[in-house]
């Protein structure tokens, strides 16, 4: 099993970048998986989920109508759509999957996940 994350970079407030995350091993639809990040001097914290077999996201208050969290099953990958960053938003972003499904509070607890990628760094300059 396999997470492979990419897609961050530096770009300035307002601006926008995509995280791609190609999962190998299990398939995204059959998982609960999503995103977490962890900013400089700061505790590792959700930003958004997708449930296996769900539709619906679920994300943190702080990204709610500014973040997008997407999957493509035939490719295998989800995505999470990040508009309107702030310096706020600079972090290294991990993709994160387990193939139980979760109850939605227990998203934000990092030990509900069992497979991650290697993280992402994106940087937002004001």
């Amino acid at each position: 099993v396999q997470l492979q994350a990419s897609g961050g970079g530096l770009v300035q407030a307002g601006g926008s970048l995509r995280l791609s995350c190609g999962a190998s091993g299990f398939t995204v639809l059959d998982s609960t998986i999503g995103w977490f990040r962890q900013g400089p001097g700061k505790e590792r914290e959700g930003v958004s989920f997708l449930r296996n077999r769900d539709s619906s996201a679920v994300y943190a208050n702080s990204v709610k109508g500014r973040f997008t969290i997407s999957r493509d099953n035939a490719k295998n990958m989800v995505y999470l759509q990040m508009n309107s960053l702030q310096p706020e938003d600079t972090a290294i972003y991990f993709c994160a999957a387990t193939k139980r499904r979760k109850i939605i509070s227990a998203l934000w607890d990092i030990s509900s996940f069992d497979y991650w990628g290697q993280g992402t760094e994106v940087t937002v300059s004001s």
